[in-house]
């Protein structure tokens, strides 16, 4: 039985699609270890640049490669039942191409969230006790908006024990587990001057 069938405080994750269906357009929605929170709409365009930035540096790479990983961002649900979570992270990479049709993936290889204040602490503290449990996930990248700071959590040997910084356009951000390396003045361009 989940933790939501034993706490009425909490939503499964049945319930929480029944509220999406009836959510208005212009409201997003996550579920947090069964805690419905309300996303903001409508982030600056800082956000959106890092975004996209890192989809296309990260795009090229994997084609350039011929990985079969590819990204997607902000409205592709992450789903984790044993949580229950459904969330939308700011970007996702997965390796195993997605069955026809679907609207949400179970296993990210990394996940990108860009910090702002109002999410850093949730993106630090309630995604990442979700994200952490997800056995597909090597790589959780923190992308500070508003200064050249990335933070990476790296899965090796099957246990979270690397956490690196990477400060200054100069840094470089290093994804082992999908083969990828990129300087952080690829993912601020147009930024900061």
């Amino acid at each position: 039985m989940n933790r939501a069938a034993l706490d009425p405080n909490l939503m499964s994750l049945e319930d929480f699609e029944d509220l999406l269906a009836d959510a208005p357009e212009d409201e997003r929605w996550e579920l947090i270890s069964g805690r419905v929170v309300r996303m903001m709409v409508g982030a600056p365009w800082e956000h959106n640049r890092i975004i996209g930035n890192l989809n296309v540096a990260l795009l090229t790479r994997f084609r350039g490669a011929g990985s079969p990983c590819r990204t997607l961002t902000e409205t592709f649900r992450l789903k984790d039942e044993a949580s229950p979570s459904s969330l939308l992270p700011d970007l996702l990479v997965y390796c195993t191409r997605p069955p026809a049709g679907a609207t949400f993936l179970t296993d990210a290889t990394v996940i990108v969230e860009v910090l702002s204040k109002g999410t850093a602490r949730r993106d630090r503290e309630d995604k990442w006790a979700v994200y952490q449990t997800l056995p597909s996930l090597k790589h959780y990248v923190l992308v500070d908006r508003d200064r050249a700071h990335v933070e990476t959590i790296d899965r090796l040997d099957g246990a979270w024990s690397a956490f690196r910084i990477s400060d200054g356009l100069e840094a470089r951000l290093a994804l082992p587990g999908v083969g990828v390396e990129m300087p952080l003045s690829e993912i601020y361009a147009d930024l900061f001057e």
